[in-house]
């Protein structure tokens, strides 16, 4: 995606309408809790959780090492980076050209990379570590919840089909702080600016958390943008394109995008739900029922999906290139396992 110019921002925000985030208290009934999150995946792809299971200090914890992290003078953070794909980067976004108003830190959630990402990150390697790995397990648990409903409201007789690839050892699953720095408007000349462009995630969902600065939007079907207010006592779960494949498109994943609007600093927190490298990709059998509903796309791993990912710019569609009908030739990635 090229990013907009300060007009075409302006115009672009313009197109936004007021809508109620869909709200999800993970304390309901069962049956009544994987009625709604399917009719929020279905229509919006996004929602609010609250009443979730990850303790306060967990989250107020990572917080303060990210607030100190990206506090340090640029000489020492970036002693953590190159981010080539792990650790501290700004900027870039991707590697076809795409730049946006942030820095960040990408981390691989295995435990041992983030100890070994730690040292350049934090003085404390130690409690930065443990800080990391113990929002990770508590953010795992209701991604896992989630899928787990999901599946359920669904009708998949196999209850744990999604969350047993985000629990597998090889998991690709990823952890992500941006920070938006506040904006110079003597610098910028306006106060809206592309913090991180248009997109949807590749994996299959993202739960996200952020400061109470506003920044994201995500988009409806129409193309209207639709302004997140924050609240950081909760998490936003968005649906992710392996999601929209597995439920053979019954789910659609969200577009989504972030503007540095204000003169205060933003920070989100991302956790990307992602399959092993070699896990094969393909509809849940409950979602197909050939000839009357075949399935829409064809089979492909989550390597071979992030290799088009990377080849594409921020804001291309990259499950076009996996359509059922499409004999697009793709080199296979072969299987991979974690990587610092």
């Amino acid at each position: 995606m090229v990013v907009p110019s300060p007009n075409s921002i302006m115009k672009s925000c313009k197109k936004t309408k007021a809508m109620e985030i869909p709200t999800i208290d993970l304390s309901m009934e069962r049956s009544e809790l994987w009625e709604v999150i399917v009719k929020a995946c279905e229509e919006y792809g996004f929602f609010k959780v609250v009443n979730h299971s990850v303790p306060k200090e967990v989250i107020s914890r990572l917080e303060e090492e990210g607030t100190k992290f990206f506090a340090k003078p640029t000489q020492e953070k970036s002693q953590a980076g190159p981010a080539t794909p792990f650790g501290y980067g700004f900027t870039n976004i991707g590697p076809n050209g795409d730049v946006g108003d942030l820095e960040y830190l990408l981390l691989q959630v295995n435990p041992l990379c983030v100890s070994n990402t730690s040292k350049t990150i934090s003085n404390d390697s130690t409690k930065f570590s443990c800080v990391v790995n113990d929002y990770i397990e508590a953010i795992k648990e209701v991604a896992c919840e989630i899928v787990d409903l999901v599946v359920e409201g669904l009708g998949v007789p196999d209850k744990f089909a999604l969350s047993r690839i985000i629990r597998d050892a090889h998991s690709d699953s990823v952890l992500r702080i941006n920070h938006y720095p506040p904006l110079n408007l003597k610098l910028k000349g306006n106060k809206n600016s592309i913090g991180f462009g248009a997109h949807s995630d590749p994996q299959i969902l993202t739960i996200m958390w952020s400061n109470n600065v506003g920044g994201l939007q995500i988009s409806t079907s129409e193309g209207l943008w639709i302004p997140v207010p924050p609240d950081p006592n909760h998490f936003f779960v968005m649906v992710g394109d392996l999601l929209q494949v597995l439920t053979n498109g019954r789910f659609i994943s969200v577009r989504h995008r972030a503007l540095t609007n204000t003169m205060k600093a933003r920070m989100s927190i991302m956790y990307f739900a992602a399959p092993p490298p070699n896990w094969w990709i393909t509809p849940l059998p409950k979602m197909v029922s050939p000839p009357q509903i075949p399935s829409l796309y064809r089979p492909f791993t989550w390597a071979q999906y992030k290799q088009a990912a990377y080849s594409l710019r921020l804001g291309d569609s990259r499950l076009d290139l996996f359509k059922a009908q499409k004999d697009t030739h793709l080199v296979a990635a072969s299987p991979s396992h974690i990587q610092c």
